[in-house]
């Protein structure tokens, strides 16, 4: 009975959610934000925390768990909350930046992070992209919020008492905050990042307040500096108190800006102004509702749309709006490579290694304007960082191989997206396709042996080597399309035509798997094919070898045939879940996850061989992707904490799914093929950017009718194993004719085969 503040927003949401099945489609309802959220450095169901934001948000807001500066900001184990952190932290392997957090405290006045943590229960907690609410037991307090894209609000209901406190916490490395009680308003900056910005790099915020302050101070590190209006040190904050009565709540309104202290303000006056609190959270799910709902999932378990949902709202998310409007409306940036505001797009927060299989070939069907401001946010980087990013946080990091910014590029052109600076972006690729950046993880490291031997060595002191090789022949694919559809010389066309085939360089047929090669051309010594790490990136060459998405044919002549290949597909499923985990000198989480879901070598919880289902279509026997797809949705997916089975990576694990549930599935981006596999609802509904629909029937779809006997189009059979994307941009209706046993006829023959360079369907 002492928390009428999170019962009323339990009702509320229960009441939202009866009106949502009385009225109609209400998607953001589905959503679980937790899911993921039970993760640790250790074993990652996830490593996501809870977003409420707006999709592609320049600002996220969560309740933080974890001790400032720790990655796993949220944690669902987690006992007590210490904060209500801003975030921009796209992995817990990237760490944040742009972070600052909000706390209210009764009681005896407490700053540090340790004092100030409350116990609270996910039983008196509501979360969802555009709410959250929990009651902190400790202080008797019950705190909403809600956001917009780089503004904020909190409702934030006390008990009765002259010592209700909220402090904001600029955290360390460098911060200033400055209370204004004449204004009811605290300003302040915030430094603290884990790179991939320049020195002079400032998350600048403003909170405003709608009641006067009883008390106010600044405080830095472990120090209270009593009536202190201003502070300047590593570690500043401050707090303000109120006089309050049971049931009346402190109402705060919180904007930030990469920019300056006025395009704070201006923040908060474009995206809050005079709103009020459930004004805001309407707004928010109403966009919420409208990205959402671009998809309509019917026919399927409570369980599964919810996971669905879960899984949408997360491709979303990342990389986030790192643009802001000036006085006339029009965008402009903090630039992290250069240091200075400048006008255009910009996005930041992706690792492109992850995101180009799924994620982005999602946005071009799905979203296309967003990639749209995406790829103009990309010519910007360029500009600026003089090489696109890998893996951008918000600027340049060292992390993760490939030059996979090429997929990204020529995919969303080659998928008809324009209105941004194609030539530049081109340039942009052929300059990173043939120089090292000033990182390990731009440009391409080991390029000079890539382009002279056709491969970089395994001997030459250049991790993860076979790995990069494969990825950079895939990405020399994409150039190599790109160009033609640019008309490039022909010379320059023929170039990276004959670079897209150095993965044959090394296929080992002694293992019939890829293999580091010396640079005296033999194979490495003493080779595992269970050893993950060395040659290959957080995998090892069962994972590996399918990475040739361009030329899957070419694959399979190396290895003898259709007939071997699909036996070397099936023995990824067949084999123990065995492993050599010498290079790092223990199980990584990556390698753990595979070991404990029991599908053998197949890690679905990283992406390396997250496509190898969906080779079966290449080979004659479609109906072990459709098992295996749906196996992988029905065993590895759940819309709880514990959902997913590693990292979610910014997307890209999300992608994979809707994708999956939707029927298809885009194996080589910089084609504008979707391979099949075999819908999870009975009836899915697409709503595209351009006014057409894509209707997607698979009417006896169960448990058990998991088989596609035969496929409609437009009511014609249909029996090639792929599809267009400018045939579904038409418009159309796809009626799958399902059953509980595979039909062994349809899709065996080569001419219903996707496109491979060998064929050059």
């Amino acid at each position: 009975m002492k928390r009428p503040g999170i019962l009323l927003a339990g009702l509320i949401s229960l009441v939202s959610g009866i009106k949502a099945q009385v009225n109609g489609f209400d998607p953001v309802e589905l959503v679980n934000p937790l899911m993921g959220t039970q993760s640790l450095f250790s074993l990652s169901n996830g490593n996501t925390y809870p977003a409420i934001a707006r999709p592609w948000g320049m600002n996220f807001w969560t309740p933080q768990t974890g001790k400032m500066g720790d990655g796993w900001a949220y944690v669902y184990t987690a006992e007590k909350i210490r904060g209500f952190k801003q975030t921009h932290q796209p992995s817990p392997w990237m760490n944040d930046y742009g972070q600052f957090s909000i706390m209210p405290v009764t009681g005896k006045l407490q700053f540090n992070q340790d004092k100030r943590a409350s116990w609270f229960s996910h039983k008196a907690e509501v979360v969802k992209p555009h709410y959250y609410s929990v009651y902190l037991a400790d202080h008797d307090v019950t705190t909403e919020l809600t956001a917009t894209e780089r503004a904020a609000q909190f409702r934030i209901s006390f008990p009765t008492t002259d010592s209700a406190f909220i402090v904001v916490d600029a955290f360390d490395n460098g911060s200033y905050i400055k209370i204004l009680p004449a204004e009811r308003k605290i300003v302040g900056y915030t430094t603290r990042n884990s790179g991939g910005v320049t020195a002079n790099f400032r998350n600048y915020f403003v909170l405003q307040f709608d009641k006067s302050f009883s008390q106010a101070h600044t405080w830095h590190d472990s120090v209270l500096v009593k009536s202190g209006l201003e502070m300047k040190a590593d570690h500043a904050g401050a707090v303000v108190a109120f006089s309050t009565r049971k049931g009346e709540p402190v109402h705060v309104k919180v904007a930030s800006s990469f920019i300056s202290l006025d395009q704070a303000e201006r923040n908060l006056v474009n995206e809050v102004g005079n709103q009020g609190f459930d004004a805001t959270v309407n707004a928010s799910k109403k966009e919420w509702n409208k990205v959402l709902g671009r998809v309509k999932a019917e026919g399927g378990t409570t369980e599964q749309l919810r996971t669905f949902y879960s899984c949408l709202y997360r491709t979303v998310c990342f990389p986030q709006k790192h643009y802001e409007l000036d006085a006339a409306g029009k965008p402009m940036h903090y630039s992290p490579y250069t240091g200075e505001v400048l006008p255009g797009y910009f996005y930041a927060g992706t690792g492109f290694w992850d995101t180009f299989r799924a994620l982005y070939p999602l946005l071009n069907l799905l979203y296309p304007s967003i990639n749209v401001e995406m790829q103009e946010g990309l010519v910007n980087a360029y500009k600026e960082g003089g090489y696109l990013p890998e893996w951008s946080s918000p600027g340049f990091r060292n992390v993760m191989v490939g030059n996979n910014s090429a997929s990204v590029v020529a995919d969303a052109y080659l998928k008809g997206l324009r209105g941004y600076d194609i030539q530049t972006l081109y340039k942009a690729l052929l300059h990173g396709a043939n120089s090292e950046g000033p990182m390990d993880a731009v440009g391409r490291r080991g390029v000079k042996y890539y382009n002279e031997l056709g491969y970089v060595p395994y001997d030459v002191k250049i991790n993860e080597n076979a790995a990069r090789t494969l990825e950079y022949a895939y990405d020399d694919f994409t150039i190599w399309q790109l160009a033609k559809a640019l008309n490039r010389p022909k010379e320059e066309i023929a170039l990276y035509e004959k670079r897209m085939l150095n993965y044959r360089n090394l296929y080992d047929p002694a293992f019939k798997l890829m293999h580091g090669r010396m640079k005296d051309g033999s194979f490495s010594p003493n080779f595992n094919p269970f050893k993950w790490g060395d040659a290959f990136t957080e995998g090892n060459s069962w994972h590996y070898s399918w990475s040739v998405f361009h030329d899957i044919q070419g694959l399979i002549n190396l290895m003898g045939g259709e007939k071997e290949f699909v036996s070397m597909l099936d023995s990824v499923f067949s084999m123990p879940p065995a492993f050599d985990d010498s290079y790092y000198g223990f199980p990584i989480h990556e390698i753990r996850e595979m070991q404990i879901m029991n599908m053998g070598q197949y890690a679905h919880g990283n992406q390396p061989i997250q496509h190898m289902i969906y080779l079966y279509n290449y080979a004659g026997q479609p109906w072990k992707t459709q098992y295996w797809t749906r196996e992988v949705m029905n065993r590895l997916y759940k819309p709880e904490p514990d959902g997913y089975c590693g990292d979610e990576d910014n997307g890209q694990t999300s992608a994979w799914y809707i994708f999956s549930a939707m029927g298809f599935y885009p194996v080589c981006p910089g084609t504008d093929q979707y391979v099949l596999g075999a819908p999870l609802f009975r009836k899915l509904t697409l709503q595209l950017e351009n006014g057409k629909q894509v209707l997607i029937n698979a009417a006896a779809n169960s448990a058990t009718n998991k088989y596609v006997q035969t496929l409609f189009w437009n009511g014609r059979q249909y029996d090639k194993n792929f599809i267009s994307h400018f045939d579904l941009l038409k418009g159309a209706s796809l009626d799958f004719r399902m059953a509980s046993i595979p039909n062994k006829k349809r899709g065996v023959d080569a001419s219903a085969y996707p496109y491979s360079y060998s064929t050059k369907k």
